[in-house]
C-alpha cells in the first residue's frame, strides 16, 4: 500500500531521500559513468556523507561539515551532467515526499548545482 507523500521530517526521511536519488543516479546512463569509478565499492560510506550532507541542510542536524564542492572539482562534468542530477533529484522529492522541507530541498539542490556550475565555469 503506497503512502501519500509527506514533507522530510527526520533523519529516516532523509535517509529514505538519498538512497532512492542515489538508486537513480547508479542506473542512469549519463551520471552512472561519473560516479561509479569515484565510489567503487564505497557506496555504503557515500550514502552515509550524503544523508548526513542533506540532514545538515534541511535538518540543521550538523552532522556535516566537509567541502562538497572540493570533492567534485576533478570530475570531468557537464552541463549535461548538472541538469540531470537536479532532474532526478526533483523526481525523487516528487515521488517521495510534498511540503516546506520538501521544496526547500529543492531550492538547495538548485544552489548547489548553479554553485558548481559556476566554480567549475560551465554555462548556466
Amino acid at each position: 500500500m503506497k503512502t501519500e507523500p509527506h514533507d522530510i521530517i527526520d533523519e529516516a526521511d532523509v535517509r529514505q531521500l538519498v538512497d532512492t536519488f542515489y538508486g537513480k543516479v547508479r542506473r542512469d546512463e549519463l551520471l552512472a559513468p561519473i560516479f561509479e569509478p569515484v565510489i567503487g565499492n564505497n557506496w555504503g560510506h557515500h550514502l552515509e556523507r550524503m544523508t548526513d550532507f542533506w540532514s545538515t541542510l534541511l535538518l540543521y542536524t550538523r552532522k556535516f561539515s566537509a567541502d562538497p564542492l572540493t570533492k567534485h572539482l576533478p570530475l570531468a562534468l557537464t552541463r549535461e551532467h548538472f541538469d540531470r542530477w537536479l532532474s532526478l533529484f526533483h523526481e525523487t522529492l516528487d515521488e517521495l515526499f510534498q511540503g516546506q522541507i520538501a521544496e526547500n530541498a529543492k531550492k538547495r539542490a538548485f544552489s548547489i548545482a548553479r554553485i558548481m556550475k559556476a566554480v567549475k565555469q560551465i554555462e548556466q
